[in-house]
């Protein structure tokens, strides 16, 4: 229903990336050049500065994706206003959520959810990948959220929202100095790993074979079971750690950790809602229409 050159310019703005940004949108590079240009050429401003590789927003660019968030906002209410397919807005949902979508992902769509459906009694259990879905096995939970996905022909998967995986540093860590480094660089450098069942470490060992490496090849330091341990950890260390983008985001607000690309490797991964076979209750389909409705900034 809207411009799709906004969605694009929306994409850059959140990555800062016009690659990263046309894999996303599944566009090629130079079509997210072309709806740039048109945005600028429309709007006669600059949309952002570019310096060689790294690229930010303008003044101009703030306030266009200020507008952009807002029309965004207004089309997810309508869409979702619009296609309501239950009228079961009250009763008991219990959800559980692996630790990364529990802290980082889930608390506003919650509060938003209670705001709009107060007569819908939440409650939230938290724990890794493995023991969500034995919950949801021994109908514990009505509905799960977790990273990554397992083969498990009992559960229903369902896509959520898109998540990436990066490598961190505290910003004043001495071997952070690169911005890229060669995965051949990622033998020496000190790591902070998941507890063994977190789905973001299957995540990880799976994107390290494609690039030749499994996770006996890494000097790992430690492996901590909360990423609020391994982030407070990193700023006591010279260490680095493979942790969710949305985990992250105040620090890199207040500059506190930096992001070290690695060449050749991209980890990207969908949270999923999971659901047994053959469910399809109201309560939990209704959160998670509404879920993917919200705006995550």
């Amino acid at each position: 229903m809207f411009d799709f050159r906004l969605q694009v310019f929306q994409t850059v703005a959140k990555r800062l990336n016009f690659t990263k940004a046309a894999a996303e949108l599944y566009i090629s590079q130079p079509a997210v050049t072309k709806h740039i240009q048109e945005l600028e050429h429309y709007f006669k401003v600059k949309l952002f500065d570019r310096n060689g590789s790294r690229i930010k927003l303008t003044s101009a660019g703030e306030i266009l994706l200020q507008h952009t968030e807002q029309l965004f906002a207004i089309y997810r209410n309508l869409e979702f206003e619009m296609n309501h397919i239950t009228s079961q807005r009250s009763g008991k949902l219990r959800l559980g959520a692996s630790t990364t979508v529990a802290q980082y992902v889930l608390p506003p769509v919650l509060a938003a959810f209670h705001k709009k459906f107060n007569e819908v009694q939440v409650t939230l259990t938290t724990n890794n990948t493995e023991q969500i879905e034995q919950a949801l096995n021994n109908k514990e939970i009505d509905l799960g959220i977790i990273e990554g996905h397992s083969k498990n022909a009992a559960i229903k998967y369902t896509e959520f929202l898109k998540d990436e995986i990066v490598l961190v540093s505290a910003d004043k860590n001495p071997l952070a100095k690169k911005e890229i480094i060669l995965p051949k660089d990622l033998i020496n450098i000190p790591l902070l790993l998941q507890e063994p069942g977190s789905g973001t470490l299957d995540v990880i060992a799976h994107a390290l074979k494609k690039i030749g490496l499994k996770l006996r090849d890494l000097k790992i330091e430690m492996q901590l079971a909360s990423t609020e341990s391994m982030k407070s950890y990193l700023l006591h260390s010279n260490s680095m750690a493979f942790l969710s983008i949305h985990s992250i985001l105040s620090e890199l607000k207040r500059n506190e950790f930096r992001i070290i690309d690695i060449k050749g490797l991209s980890i990207e991964r969908f949270f999923y809602f999971i659901q047994l076979q053959g469910h399809g209750d109201a309560l939990p389909e209704l959160f998670m229409k509404f879920a993917r409705h919200h705006n995550f900034r």
